[in-house]
């Protein structure tokens, strides 16, 4: 190998890409950019090199663009371009750009096109601390300006990187200045600056930025006013002003404390006591004063048999501060001439001189005083000093001590009874006053039971929490010690066991969801106890409202309705009454209804609840309708939704006449042969009825006057209509028929009916008949309205009378012209047997014009 390729790069390699550089050459297109937002969404078309270059298009990397290579259309790829990602180093620069590669043309020419990524306000301000702290003397001049280093900081470029800041919280204190030409942040004092009166302002200092949808930050502003000595120091109104010592009081023994104060800090606020040079020589010999706590002591022992006043004057000084002063006068007094002192004889429990004594005693005698020393003493007595729960009594040269009131642990622990003892000499100067101190512990006992501080705890919870949510802390505390104020909790028994609470720190959780609608409010009874014998304990109550969430889709009271509704109803009848529940509260339960998947003539009305018609319904048209009904609720965020079947039957009413088929007209007509034979059906009425039960079903009855139907040789059957001979035609029936029928309907209350005529001609001519019109009812109506009483179908008896009659006739006559009878009859049955035997081929619809007079017609 050459110096001047690596060791794995073989010649075949070499060659491959010098083939290459030959078939491709590569162009950079300084006229040919793409500008992009940055963020945009996958697929958003950037531009097309179909302008520039023709097709095929291919490009290299499709990192973040890909191309079509029909078109040469610039799409954004899955992975969206952050400019301050892409250009980390450019951020604040005036472009971002990306180079690109691509092959166009047949001739797979290289291109590479530059995509400027443009900035969009993505990036919100950010300060490097949530806190900016800053130290300012309280002496310092109103307009001084202070630099703030803290500033913000934008990733963003141009408008959406430029920065402008303002302060809240300042109340006119302070204010800000922005310098135009550097950017600098100055605070600017605006009003005087008192340490005493207020020494930390807290204020919020917000940036935004310049972009058409500006984003912002806040950071906290902390302005610490920094003390100067402005203040001297001054004595309290509570030092003091008089004291009085025994005459004989020791060494070091603390006389009076003065107390001066100073409103600065620090050095600021250091006091320097002194005693005044003025003061007398014997002052400055008895007394000295604690530069650091003002303590004035005696610097020797006193040994004085007379009544002295000193008066001492104290200074007080403060850094670069005239020194104030105050006055103290101290009284002396005699010594004694020999000791006073107190025999203590305990009654009550003691240790070292210490009385224990339980709370909550009664008034109890604790200690027999008595007085010891010389008797020369005169004007003895023993009082206590200061206000405590504690009496002397005298008692035969003694003195009692007792607790005047229950003593209340809870209140004081300890109590120290200082007895003061006065009396005078035998020359009657008064002696210094004698003191004694006696310790009283109040021992515990547990008097108290815990104490919440609220009795009542209210808490709103969302159904369907996480398990182990904490809920509430409740707390309680108890004034006794030790055990006494040990603390526990618990609940009650009765409570539901998905409540939990820490015995230790009153931490109410519960483990398992909560189901509002299985219970919407829980009560609980919370118990704090103490640990003392026997123990104490008091409750509260916990008061948990469930919120509803909207978990329960609405639920139909069957998953399909079938209603029964009448044909013919009126326009918004009600079909019945849609039932759906959901036992979610407020919008999440307040449903609506709609009808989905169906173009029927029906509707909810959703204030009542129910199904409705919009039109007329005819079950003739349509007898069964099926319908999908929609519940949603008002559920906040998503409505939850069901759904339910409703058939609907249309019921019958009787609302369609009968309507004859056959005989096709009233003006039809048959041809029947007398010789046909009895029993023969002659032709059928056939009608039809859209409704459907009773109300199709048909009968069929012929109206006329009684002595007509009884004289008619046809019969009709009310149910089948077909219509046949009653008996043997007779010459008498030869002629035309006209049967007027009556076809009805079973319908309730009232049937509905249509007529038809039939029209039989008998006669022995077999030719068509014809009726140039149709005969006319000139009956009653009743008969037409009401079924026939004496159906044309029961003449039979009567025409048995009739044939009975005329037989005895002619047995009457037998005798006379029976030879003529019989003579006649054959030479008719002669004439008769060839027009028989043409009838058989006349058609059976055709009726001679020929009417008979017993018939009622119009002619």
């Amino acid at each position: 190998m050459g110096h001047g390729t690596p060791d794995n790069m073989t010649w075949a390699g070499l060659l491959q890409n010098l083939l290459l550089l030959v078939h491709i050459r590569q162009i950079i297109c300084g006229s040919v950019q793409f500008s992009v937002p940055e963020e945009l969404e996958p697929g958003t078309l950037v531009g097309s090199l179909s302008k520039h270059f023709p097709p095929p298009y291919q490009l290299l990397t499709q990192e973040y663009l890909w191309i079509d290579k029909n078109t040469g259309n610039l799409y954004t790829s899955e992975q969206k371009m952050d400019r301050e990602a892409l250009c980390p180093e450019e951020t604040k620069a005036e472009e971002c750009i990306i180079l690109h590669n691509a092959v166009v043309g047949a001739s797979g020419d290289l291109i590479l096109f530059p995509v400027i990524i443009e900035d969009i306000n993505d990036n919100a301000p950010h300060f490097e601390n949530s806190e900016i702290h800053l130290r300012v003397s309280e002496d310092v001049t109103v307009g001084t300006s202070f630099l703030l280093d803290d500033q913000a900081q934008d990733r963003d470029i141009g408008h959406n990187g430029e920065l402008q800041y303002h302060l809240k919280g300042s109340n006119g204190v302070f204010c800000l200045k922005v310098e135009d030409d550097r950017p600098l942040i100055m605070l600017v004092v605006q009003t005087a600056l008192d340490r005493e009166t207020q020494e930390l302002y807290e204020m919020q200092l917000v940036v935004a930025d310049r972009g058409a949808d500006p984003l912002s930050a806040t950071a906290t502003l902390m302005v610490t006013v920094t003390d100067v000595n402005d203040n001297c120091p001054s004595f309290s109104s509570d030092s003091p002003r008089s004291v009085t010592i025994p005459g004989d009081s020791p060494k070091n023994m603390m006389v009076a404390q003065v107390k001066a104060t100073d409103p600065d800090t620090g050095l600021n606020a250091a006091i320097i006591y002194s005693l005044s040079p003025k003061v007398s020589e014997r002052a400055k010999e008895l007394f000295s004063v604690d530069s650091l706590t003002g303590y004035i002591r005696l610097t020797q022992d006193l040994q004085s048999d007379n009544i002295e006043e000193l008066v001492l004057k104290v200074f007080a000084s403060g850094h670069h501060c005239p020194p104030a002063d105050t006055q103290v006068t101290v009284s002396v007094l005699p010594k004694a001439k020999q000791e006073l002192t107190i025999k203590i004889g305990f009654i009550a429990e003691h240790q070292n001189q210490t009385m224990v004594l339980p709370e909550n005693q009664p008034p109890t005698v604790l200690a027999v005083l008595e007085l010891e020393g010389d008797s020369s003493f005169k004007g003895l007595s023993l009082a206590i000093e200061g206000e405590v729960p504690f009496t002397l009594s005298p008692q035969n040269g003694k003195y009692l001590l007792s607790t005047s009131k229950p003593l209340d642990y809870e209140m004081k622990s300890e109590h120290h009874i200082s007895l003061v003892l006065h009396g005078r000499s035998a020359e009657g100067t008064a002696i210094a006053p004698s003191r004694q101190v006696i310790r009283v512990l109040v021992s515990d006992v547990n008097d108290n039971a815990p104490h919440f501080f609220q009795s009542h705890y209210q808490l709103e919870v969302e159904e369907n929490n996480q398990p182990g949510m904490s809920l509430l802390r409740v707390s309680a505390s108890d004034a006794d010690s030790g055990y006494n104020g040990r603390v526990t909790y618990r609940l009650d028994k009765y409570t539901s066991t998905i409540f939990n609470i820490d015995s230790e720190t009153g931490q109410l959780s519960v483990s398992a969801p909560l189901d509002r609608e299985q219970q919407g409010v829980h009560k609980l009874t919370v118990f704090a106890r103490d640990s003392g014998s026997p123990p104490l304990e008091s409750t509260a109550t916990v008061f948990i409202r469930v919120l509803d969430q909207n978990d329960n889709a609405p639920v139909f009271l069957t998953h399909h309705f079938i209603f029964f509704i009448p044909e013919n109803v009126p326009p918004f009848a009600q079909v019945g009454k849609i039932e759906v529940t959901d036992p979610d509260e407020g919008e999440n339960g307040n449903t609506e209804l709609h009808v989905v998947n169906s173009s029927g003539p029906f509707s909810v009305d959703n204030t009542q609840g129910t199904l409705r018609t919009t039109t007329n319904l005819d079950r003739e048209t349509k007898d069964c309708y099926e319908l999908y009904l929609l519940a949603s609720d008002h559920g906040h965020l998503a409505a939850l939704t069901s759904t339910a079947r409703v058939t609907i039957f249309v019921e019958d009413i009787n609302d369609n006449q009968p309507k004859v088929i056959l005989p096709s007209s009233n003006s039809s007509c048959l041809t029947v042969s007398p010789g046909t034979m009895a029993g023969t059906m002659v032709t059928k009425i056939y009608a039809i009825d859209e409704d459907s039960g009773l109300n199709s079903e048909i009968t069929y009855s012929v109206v006329a006057p009684e002595l007509v139907q009884n004289s008619s040789p046809f019969l009709v059957d009310s149910r089948s209509g077909n219509i046949t001979l009653s008996h043997q035609l007779l010459h008498k029936d030869l002629g035309m028929h006209h049967l007027f029928i009556v076809v009805r309907d079973g319908g309730k209350p009232a049937p509905l009916y249509t007529t038809v005529w039939v029209n039989l001609l008998v006669n022995d001519s077999m030719e068509p008949c014809h009726l140039d019109r149709a005969p006319t009812w000139t009956g009653t109506p009743d008969l037409v309205e009401t079924p026939s009483k004496a159906p044309i179908c029961e003449v039979e008896t009567t025409r048995s009378a009739q044939v009975t009659l005329l037989i005895g006739l002619g047995m009457m006559l037998a005798s006379i012209c029976l030879l003529v009878v019989t003579a006649v009859f054959y030479l008719k049955q002669r004439r008769r047997s060839p027009k028989q035997h043409k009838r058989r081929y006349t058609e059976e619809n055709e009726i001679p014009l020929r009417l008979k007079d017993k018939y009622y017609s119009d002619e």
